[in-house]
């Protein structure tokens, strides 16, 4: 009796199957990013440049210690108090003359800021400093950048500010319209200037 050979299976279309569900996984997949603050870094000048005179009143500035307790302007603070606070700074329009803001509605107090332009926050932190407090305070310092930002944005174009960024970075946004966009969005930073000064951490 003749001896019957097993059936091979062809296995080049698992190949291809295979290949088909490698292409699947790599298109559907998405690869998580380390994402980290947004800050612009001054421009470079040279050492022999004297620094620039800046009024005390003109600097609000906030410290945390390493038990992640917030002192702001010499008085302790907590976090969800923080923003209103920084708010009240940088909306104060306590200058006149150059100085002067007309589109302040602060309390004019003659020992804060003049006027968003000039004004600047000082954070300090220390190197015990939980990173969670550090984004926290983070976060509530460039919400108060961003909530004066909405407000004069609403006022002069009938939109916030956030809004109008998120108009400008959407792909389906014309080039036309972003042009607009970008005009706006550059008139209301120079309005309102982010500057938010960190310096290195203490020990």
């Amino acid at each position: 009796m003749a001896r019957r050979e097993a059936p091979e299976v062809n296995a080049g279309s698992m190949a291809d199957i295979a290949f088909l569900l490698l292409i699947f996984f790599l298109v559907t997949t998405t690869i998580e990013t380390d994402t980290g603050i947004s800050r612009k870094l001054p421009p470079w000048q040279p050492e022999e440049q004297e620094p620039p005179t800046i009024k005390q009143r003109n600097i609000f500035q906030v410290v945390v210690n390493s038990n992640n307790d917030l002192l702001v302007e010499d008085e302790e603070m907590e976090i969800e108090e923080l923003r209103q606070a920084a708010l009240e700074f940088l909306d104060n329009g306590a200058g006149s003359g150059d100085e002067a803001c007309d589109f302040c509605q602060g309390a004019k107090d003659p020992n804060s800021s003049v006027n968003p332009q000039k004004a600047i926050i000082s954070l300090v932190n220390n190197r015990g400093t939980e990173y969670g407090t550090y984004i926290a305070v983070q976060n509530e310092l460039v919400a108060a950048y961003n909530e004066l930002r909405d407000r004069e944005a609403e006022r002069l174009y009938g939109t916030s500010f956030t809004s109008m960024e998120s108009r400008y970075n959407d792909a389906r946004t014309s080039e036309g319209d972003k042009e607009t966009l970008k005009e706006r969005i550059e008139l209301i930073k120079d309005m309102i200037p982010q500057k938010l000064s960190e310096a290195e951490p203490k020990s």
